[in-house]
């Protein structure tokens, strides 16, 4: 499969590349820079506007992008906006929801929240005198979800949560979760930006009333993500920005927008993203899902049995049920100094606070190391990992 991907063919200071920071953003197969490349030299044109064919054209092809992400999650295609990236289809809905809320309503999310899923929701509390709750987690890193479940209560107005850890890899049983929330009236989100290339979404059967993830790091374009919506929970929310290809009718005094999805998608939209995208899902599913989940799992398991052998190197986060991510630091060494000498052997791995500090520093740590794997990862790049480590326990003593 490594094969599919132009970029894993470079060699980094005439070294193979070992690229080991998927969790931040995967490569690109072939089959999605042919998309981009066969629509900008052969098929592009703004969609919606023309009557012209090669707008209509780019039109079926921006739509159809739109259909592929719906069966990619169950949906309806009308119930899929695209934008920016996840963090803007948060951003969407929290502006959108907290003009619902009032002083002392309550704002549940947990503590393996990364900053997209926290900030939105601090300023949406702020704003309107609302509360947030934090839901704990255990040293390990998995969610405590009895802990969660007693902290819905009858001010719950919104319950916004991942469904994968970036930092440390936690899987969180979101629909159970999903199923209480909405059980006690609340409003649900689902971040899936971590989940979406290694986990089934189904969001009928997770019940959520909103889910967001990012092209780049499902094997797709950058500048694209996806805000899916329960039919009547998008209706129910206002437009976020505005201006043209979002309006029915402006005169100089009052404008009126158009039906979701396409309420919320002012201005041109990203449409060879969309289409890049679109090719994204058709390659993963040709990829086979169960055939890779399993391929993953047995990348992180022989990782994490090969971190924990090595001296020095103390492993962080370790839920029972894990993504390819493995987080950890060496005794010593500031985890950007790990990142530093593992690039020099032609390794990339993340090295920080992976935005996510409040959960770091739960967990006792300031930044980490993070080494992550996707399809294209194979047990080579783990054995170059480790010895990459002991090669900065060498520099470093």
């Amino acid at each position: 499969m490594r094969g599919d991907f132009p970029m894993l063919a470079r060699r980094l200071r005439g070294r193979r590349l070992v690229y080991l920071d998927s969790a931040a953003t995967t490569h690109k197969p072939r089959a999605v820079i042919d998309a981009l490349s066969r629509f900008y030299a052969e098929g592009y044109a703004t969609v919606h506007r023309g009557v012209y064919s090669l707008s209509e054209e780019a039109t079926a092809a921006y739509e159809g992008a739109r259909a592929r992400v719906a069966r990619f999650l169950g949906a309806a295609p009308e119930e899929i906006v695209f934008t920016r990236g996840a963090t803007e289809g948060i951003n969407l809905v929290a502006a959108g929801l907290a003009r619902r809320l009032a002083p002392g309503d309550e704002i549940l999310v947990t503590a393996l929240e990364h900053h997209a899923n926290l900030v939105p929701w601090q300023m949406a509390a702020r704003g309107r005198g609302a509360k947030l709750v934090i839901a704990p987690i255990d040293d390990a890193g998995n969610l405590l979800v009895d802990e969660l479940l007693a902290r819905l209560g009858p001010r719950t107005r919104v319950v916004a949560l991942t469904a994968v850890s970036n930092a440390i890899g936690t899987v969180v049983p979101v629909a159970r979760i999903v199923a209480a929330a909405r059980a006690a009236g609340a409003t649900t989100l689902v971040d899936a930006a971590q989940a979406a290339a290694h986990l089934p979404l189904d969001v009928r059967a997770i019940g959520c009333d909103f889910l967001v993830f990012s092209g780049h790091k499902v094997y797709g374009p950058t500048g694209i993500g996806v805000l899916y919506g329960r039919a009547p929970a998008l209706a129910d929310l206002p437009p976020w920005q505005t201006g043209g290809e979002m309006v029915a009718r402006v005169t100089y005094e009052e404008a009126t927008f158009v039906d979701p999805p396409h309420r919320f998608e002012a201005g041109t939209p990203p449409i060879a993203q969309a289409i890049g995208l679109g090719a994204a899902l058709d390659w993963l599913d040709a990829a086979g899902r169960e055939r890779g989940a399993a391929h993953e799992a047995g990348l992180l398991e022989r990782a994490t049995a090969g971190l924990a052998a090595l001296p020095g190197v103390r492993l962080v986060g370790q839920a029972a049920e894990k993504t390819p991510v493995v987080a950890f630091t060496v005794d010593g060494v500031h985890p950007h100094d790990v990142g530093a000498v593992l690039d020099r052997e032609g390794i990339c791995v993340r090295a920080g606070q992976h935005c996510a500090q409040p959960l770091l520093a739960r967990l006792g740590h300031t930044a980490t190391a993070r080494a992550s794997f996707a399809l294209y990862s194979g047990d080579d790049d783990i054995e170059a990992l480790l010895r990459g480590l002991a090669v900065v326990r060498k520099v470093f003593g």
